[in-house]
């Protein structure tokens, strides 16, 4: 195997790192915080989701989704949504070839399932709106793992209360693995050089408190807010050893897009998206990674510097006097591993010709013009936010519950939708034939919407009419739209009676206020 010294990564990938601007240090510097150096703020250890590998339990694993209590900075508690714990979930890790039997505890007061996100399986194992678990009930899905090895992700998905139940925590990672990143000499020791980073913003009151806004502006636009959270964690520092590490990126944020950066413009080597690993590692010096996404890096750390990763703001115009610290990054000591360069080759996702394909289908995600009017008279009657009467963590449709003034815009009625018509959970939008291949043309209104399909993975044609990067190349199951999108899907997977899979927006209260449709195999 033809390899890259990890001397040469900085020297050959992204030119210019040396020449850093004058603008975008001070940049860094200005967002350290009243004055400090970023090293005196970012000093909470980076925490790491406990990792269950299925083999280790007999590939028996249990999940509960709970309710409890977050302490996200000093003397504040909020209430919070975890699985089998107060916050996020555990790391699972499932091999190919294995079954798995899921069994998933539903602790809350409401309505919950839980979708494997990225997982091909049959309908009624993915988790989706369809697969209900009712208070006090427990769902047992048998999963069996055929795929290429990837990071995916499980969050909760039902109808109308996915965004809140995400919000407050009820999220985890998912990674299918084989023998392939051993074999490539991948960094595999997780939490050391195999670094998992689920980025999230979040709102706080100011007493510190997770507060979720879901009022009809929120709803238009998607939860976009002010903290941002590393597995949970405000202003975290991760350890790492100097040398390549591997970081497997997940956006589970409701809304918002990370357009990431190191702040000396270090080159970022794409190694994996969605589904899988990539034809070979993409080098590039900003990614933007939109909710649902994944991506794997490998980032070399050998010069033993402190070094920032820092985002743009989720705006088209992105100045740099604006970036924002996501982690610090504190090289400590030498690689425990034999891992010291990047792989020139890796595995590229089969796909079928576009010739293959036999009929082109078009969707447009839409606010629809009913849910705009909606937003104009609701954001009048309902005023700003408020917090009047609410308990710690509640959203405004709570608060309003509990006497306070806060409504939410699903409250009101809010609607949106693909191809004009809001999301039924007894309508079925497209039939399709299992073994065939079709060309989706996914086209957004007014802003850019991030567009997950459940049961396929998918290779993008086209972004806004252009071929797409190498680092997006490879199988997928989300893509941010922009303006336009073209992908090429295969369906290999059927769908049982009465559950259907469904494709929709990945802004999470676009999807519950009804950008999502669905379809059948057969």
């Amino acid at each position: 195997m033809t390899n890259i010294s990890r001397r040469a990564i900085i020297a050959s990938g992204i030119a210019g790192a040396s020449a850093l601007g004058a603008s975008f240090l001070f940049a860094v510097n200005r967002l350290s915080g009243s004055g400090r150096d970023i090293a005196d703020v970012f000093t909470t250890p980076l925490p790491m989701p406990p990792l269950i590998d299925g083999r280790d339990i007999g590939n028996v694993v249990t999940l509960e989704a709970t309710a409890g209590t977050t302490k996200f900075q000093q003397g504040a508690a909020s209430r919070t949504f975890g699985y089998s714990g107060s916050y996020l979930g555990p790391a699972l890790r499932l091999h190919r070839g294995d079954t798995v039997t899921m069994t998933v505890a539903n602790k809350l007061d409401r309505q919950t399932t839980v979708h494997s996100h990225g997982l091909l399986t049959p309908s009624d194992l993915d988790g989706g709106p369809h697969n209900a678990i009712e208070p006090g009930d427990v769902w047992q899905p048998f999963l069996t793992i055929d795929q290429p090895v990837a990071t995916l992700w499980y969050h909760p998905h039902p109808h109308g209360d996915t965004a809140r139940q995400v919000y407050h925590g009820l999220a985890g990672l998912l990674y299918v693995e084989d023998s392939s990143a051993q074999s490539l000499g991948l960094p595999t020791s997780y939490g050391v050089d195999d670094i998992p980073l689920i980025l999230q913003d979040r709102e706080f009151s100011a007493e510190g408190l997770l507060s979720y806004d879901n009022s009809p502006a929120a709803i238009q636009h998607g939860s976009r807010d002010n903290t941002i959270l590393v597995n949970g964690a405000m202003a975290p520092r991760s350890e790492v050893p100097a040398g390549v590490v591997r970081l497997r990126l997940l956006n589970g944020a409701n809304a918002r897009n990370f357009r990431l950066v190191f702040a000396d413009r270090r080159p970022m080597h794409v190694i994996a998206n969605d589904n899988g690993f990539i034809a070979a590692p993409a080098a590039v010096s900003e990614i933007t990674i939109a909710p649902g996404e994944r991506y794997e890096l490998l980032v070399d750390f050998s010069d033993g510097k402190l070094i920032p990763l820092l985002t743009y703001p989720d705006t088209s115009d992105s100045p740099e006097a604006s970036l924002t610290p996501v982690l610090l990054f504190a090289p400590n000591g030498p690689m425990n591993s034999a891992n010291q360069y990047i792989p020139k080759q890796l595995a590229d996702a089969e796909f079928p010709a576009v010739a293959a394909a036999v009929r082109r289908r078009s969707f447009v995600l839409d606010g629809m013009a009913a849910a705009n009017d909606t937003l104009t008279k609701g954001a009048s009657a309902a005023g700003p936010p408020t917090d009047n009467g609410a308990m710690p963590g509640m959203d405004h449709s709570q608060m309003a519950a509990a006497g306070g003034t806060g409504l939410s815009g699903l409250d009101m009625g809010m609607k949106m939708g693909i191809n004009g018509a809001p999301f039924d959970m007894a309508r079925i939008d497209a039939e399709m034939k299992i073994g065939e291949t079709e060309i989706w043309e996914l086209r957004s209104t007014e802003m850019a919407h991030p567009f997950h399909i459940h049961g396929a993975s998918f290779r993008i044609l086209s972004l806004d009419g252009a071929p797409p990067p190498e680092h997006v190349a490879g199988a997928k199951d989300t893509v941010l739209v922009r303006s336009s999108a073209e992908i090429l899907v295969t369906f290999k997977h059927k769908t049982e009676a009465g559950k259907p899979f469904v494709f929709h927006c990945h802004i999470l209260e676009h999807e519950d206020a009804g950008m999502m449709a669905q379809y059948v195999t057969s």
